[in-house]
């Protein structure tokens, strides 16, 4: 196709707006050093689920879908494609075992307690549409939704670190000393290069308009969308999700 996928899949006027998953009232709020902390921890909790559990099976299950033949020559384009797939899975891997890391060192620096909140059920959602997409998907359909989560992600806390320039630095203020933080894990020159990796082999996969492919990757995409807007929590939630 002319358009790259991922150009296309992002122009889609989706049934949840984009805006409404990358400029969400909670981005809003911790752009502006408005966020309580309580609702932050929420967030990390679910975040921290998210990324300890749903992420690496996933990941895991799209490894095990890359269709290797021993027909493809070593200099071969599938041989080639296959290969990057598996760098970039590598990576996504690696990463997200650094980001539970990070999550860990971030609760205890602030002292956030994720002990304290349920799992919500946006966060049940997203990990089992992650499950699903991986057990029942196609390696392209995996890929795809694996560069929708992460450039969802990108420009969401691209858009919270808009607002950041214009809030004081207190450094006594733990919610904005962990808000930075998140923002330059999520907004790094690696992490945008990890998102347009992924991009690079979804637009390498040579999905044609009007196909089941292509039809799917549009409606992975809004679903995504609609995932991702759920996944921030609103004000008050923190009063309502502690554990028992």
């Amino acid at each position: 196709m002319s358009v790259p996928l991922t150009t296309h899949l992002v122009s889609l006027s989706t049934p949840r707006p984009y805006a409404a998953a990358t400029e969400h009232p909670f981005l809003t709020a911790a752009g502006t050093g408005t966020l309580p902390l309580p609702l932050l921890s929420l967030y990390l909790s679910q975040d921290r689920l998210y990324a300890a559990h749903g992420y690496p099976p996933f990941i895991g299950q799209l490894l095990t879908r890359i269709p290797y033949s021993s027909t493809h020559a070593v200099d071969s384009p599938e041989e080639k494609l296959h290969s990057d797939v598996v760098k970039v899975l590598a990576f996504a891997l690696q990463n997200v075992h650094r980001e539970v890391g990070m999550f860990a060192e971030v609760e205890r620096k602030y002292g956030l307690n994720f002990a304290q909140w349920r799992e919500r059920k946006a966060t049940r959602d997203y990990t089992a549409e992650m499950a699903r997409v991986g057990a029942l998907g196609t390696l392209e359909d995996g890929l795809i939704f694996l560069w929708a989560m992460e450039r969802v992600y990108l420009d969401a806390w691209k858009y919270a670190k808009s607002l950041l320039g214009n809030v004081p630095n207190h450094e006594g203020d733990p919610t904005l000393l962990a808000i930075r933080q998140l923002v330059e894990n999520w907004t790094c020159p690696e992490f945008e290069q990890f998102v347009d990796d992924i991009a690079d082999l979804v637009n390498r996969l040579q999905i044609l308009p009007g196909t089941a492919p292509f039809i799917r990757a549009e409606e992975i995409w809004a679903r995504v969308v609609e995932l991702e807007e759920m996944f921030w929590p609103v004000g008050g939630e923190e009063l309502s999700k502690l554990a028992a």
